[in-house]
């Protein structure tokens, strides 16, 4: 399994999310991911995200949600994050809107990876430092950098042992 390190790249962090409703921040995270080459299909990755949504909200509390799904049309495991500075209405657990967006998406050969790397980013954002450093970070170096220290307390993970 790979770290966070390994899998957010600097070109796919936005830094000011424009959209202001739960469809727009996945189409501009899929307009992102097939802009940077790493997927060919948007529109069935927002798809298979709002398909996802219709399970529960993956607005988590805290300001914070994690869009995930996987789908056959995934060629690797893909991590992005965002920011909205005003804040989006995104049915959160706990009602409030949402300014911190973590998008997880994985091929569908790799249920075990996608729940790893979910829990993994689930934990780095229970920390309250970390929320507050993001909302006010000044730039995607700056978001980046704060994302990998936080992950770095945490063990990294290891490859599973072949039988």
């Amino acid at each position: 399994m790979a770290t966070i390190r390994d899998l957010l790249h600097d070109d796919c962090i936005i830094v000011d999310i424009g959209a202001t409703s739960k469809p727009g921040v996945l189409r501009e995270f899929a307009r992102l991911l097939k802009t940077t080459g790493r997927i060919v299909d948007e529109e069935e990755l927002v798809r298979v995200l709002l398909e996802r949504e219709t399970l529960g909200s993956t607005g988590i509390g805290d300001g914070v949600a994690i869009p995930h799904a996987r789908s056959r049309a995934i060629p690797e495991m893909l991590v992005a994050f965002g920011r909205s500075s005003q804040g989006v209405e995104y049915q959160a657990l706990d009602g409030k809107p949402v300014f911190l967006f973590f998008l997880l998406v994985t091929p569908d050969a790799m249920p075990g990876d996608h729940l790893k790397t979910l829990a993994r980013i689930s934990r780095i954002l229970k920390n309250p430092a970390l929320r507050s450093g993001l909302i006010s970070a000044e730039d995607k170096r700056d978001m980046q950098r704060l994302i990998f220290e936080e992950d770095a307390k945490y063990p990294q993970p290891q490859p599973a042992a072949r039988k």
